[in-house]
This record gives structure tokens, sequence and C-alpha cells, in this order.
């Protein structure tokens, strides 16, 4: 299969059914760079994120799964930030342009893509070992974003959804052991927030996504805005496959393993009444999970009281970690 054949393939597929989202005056696949048309009063987000065989994802993984997680942690980014997304970039580097591989690839990309309401438009291809790198576009109210930077002392800290349960999945995959379904499922296919991140806007301070660990990704939230935090560990929300573990265990893959793509916001104490209709406008539960308070540390509280200290804050994307 010839590059220009590899492009025409993959966006046969993808922007099969999303290919009436381009806006009028906007240019896609097709000339040396896309056109796109912003409307007035809105602003442009922008999101790139690369996935390294071997690093991101494990060897032999599916090819559905690699394109629709490639998608999804980008469109997680973009709804961290309250956006609504609309198109996405692909940089491909495939060692053999298979033509199998490449078709479920790109419906993995298609799964998520339709539903999210973003096309395909543009990107490269080149041939090597296995990297994909998407970069994803959005828009949103001008000023309206939601930043890391606006928490304040007495606010809540709100948790959507439960983290943990893809470090689970990685951990039984790492060790050949049976994959629990729902850790599978949250390794593999997690769901971008966007709908509660829309919801967000007007009422969170600050919000982030988890992709490296809930402490660590909260901790991005202390630093920008200059204040630190109480989390209670006993509120932290534990499915069935988490609670069969000890609680150290649990309580580290919860706040460390990373890989969620769930949100992390804060919120007003006053809007506290306000979180039973953004969980139903969001489809998913939320979990106050503590406060932030003045100063600039992270406590970790058990059920006694005392302190928990992880044995780490999250993934580091320069350590030997390999999959």
């Amino acid at each position: 299969m010839s590059e220009f054949e590899l492009i025409d393939r993959l966006q046969g597929i993808v922007n099969a059914r999303t290919a009436g989202l381009l806006k009028p005056g906007s240019v896609g696949v097709g000339d040396d760079a896309a056109v796109l048309s912003v409307a007035p009063g809105r602003q442009l987000l922008v999101t790139v994120d690369t996935l390294v065989d071997g690093v991101h994802f494990p060897h032999q993984s599916a090819p559905f799964d690699i394109g629709y997680k490639a998608l999804a942690v980008n469109l997680s980014d973009i709804a961290a930030m309250g956006g609504q997304p609309v198109c996405f970039f692909l940089a491909l580097t495939i060692p053999d342009p298979c033509r199998e591989w490449l078709d479920r690839f790109a419906q993995g990309l298609e799964h998520l893509a339709t539903p999210s309401a973003v096309y395909l438009a543009g990107g490269d291809t080149t041939s090597g070992p296995l990297s994909i790198t998407i970069t994803a576009l959005g828009v949103v109210d001008h000023g309206r974003a939601l930043l890391r930077s606006g928490a304040r002392p007495g606010d809540l800290i709100v948790l959507s959804g439960t983290t943990g349960l893809a470090g689970l999945g990685l951990i039984q995959l790492q060790r050949k052991a049976v994959v629990d379904p729902s850790a599978w499922q949250a390794l593999t296919r997690p769901q971008p927030r966007l709908a509660l991140g829309q919801a967000l806007l007007g009422k969170a301070t600050a919000c982030i996504d988890i992709s490296d660990g809930l402490a660590a990704d909260l901790g991005h939230i202390l630093a920008a805005s200059q204040v630190g935090a109480e989390l209670s560990l006993d509120c932290l929300p534990c499915p069935e496959a988490l609670s069969k573990l000890d609680l150290q265990q649990r309580w580290n893959l919860q706040l460390g393993a990373g890989d969620d793509y769930e949100l992390c916001f804060t919120l007003p104490a006053t809007l506290e009444a306000q979180l039973p209709a953004l969980a139903e406008a969001g489809g998913l539960g939320l979990t106050i999970i503590g406060r932030i308070t003045e100063g600039n540390r992270l406590r970790l509280h058990r059920t006694d009281g005392t302190e928990f200290v992880p044995t780490r804050l999250g993934y580091d994307h320069f350590s030997s970690h390999r999959l």
C-alpha cells in the first residue's frame, strides 16, 4: 500500500460519518494544510499526545484499541478545558502498512470520533517503529476555558468516576493474570468526559484530566493555584475489582497509577447542591474527595486521620517504565 493509498483509506474510514462537520470556508484533508474557521467569540483549544509502542500500550495490542485510545487521551484534554472538540490531526509512524491492521486502527478512531463529533482534518504518515501522535482541536467561548489556576481555599475537590482500574488492568496484564473486565475496559477504552467538562463551565474553579495519576495531577492544580489540599482516602470511589485489594495497594493504584482520564475539579462549597445536576449532565458519578486549603501541601488522610504517603505520586514519562 502506498502512502497516498494509506491516507485515503484512513480518511475514508475515520470520516465516514463525520464529513458533514466541516464548517463552511474550512478545508480538510487534501491540501498542504488544513483551513479551519472559528466562530467569532470563540477560542481555539489545541492539545497533542504521542503514544509509543511498548511504552504507552503493550506490544501486540489490538489495533482497534490503539486507535481508540490515541484519540481518547486527546479528547480528554479538551474535556478538562470545558471545550467542544472539532477535529484532529494524525501523525502515524508504522513499520508495515498492513491493510488489515490499518483498517482496524482506523475503525478504533472512528468508534470514538463519531459520537464525539470530530473529524480527521489532516496529518502525516511515515515508516518506522509504531508511534501515534494526535493533535486535537476544540473550541470554547472566549475567556471561559477551565484552567488549573483558579482553585481557592475552601473549594471542594471532586472526582468523576473512579481511578485505579486502569492501573489494576495493567498490573494483571503484565503478570499474565486474568484481567478483570472492568479493569480491561478502563485501560483500553477510557471515556473522555466531554459532557461533564462543558457542564462545569462557569461553575468549576479549576479542572484537570487524570492521565499521570490523581495525586500528581491534583498537584498541578495546587501548584498553578498556589494552594494546598486535604484528601480523605476513604472517600475515594472503590469499585468491586479494587475492593479485593489490601488498602495500601488500592490507595497506591487510585492515587498514582494514572491512565484514568477522569476529571478532577474544584468547586466552590456554595455550589455543592449542584453536584447531582452536574453528575446527570455528565452521565456519571461525582464524588467529593477533599478540600482546598491554605499553604502548598497535599495531605492524604487515612480513615483514622493519620497521613498516608504513596509509593509514587504518578507516572514519570522519563522513568525506565515499559509495558
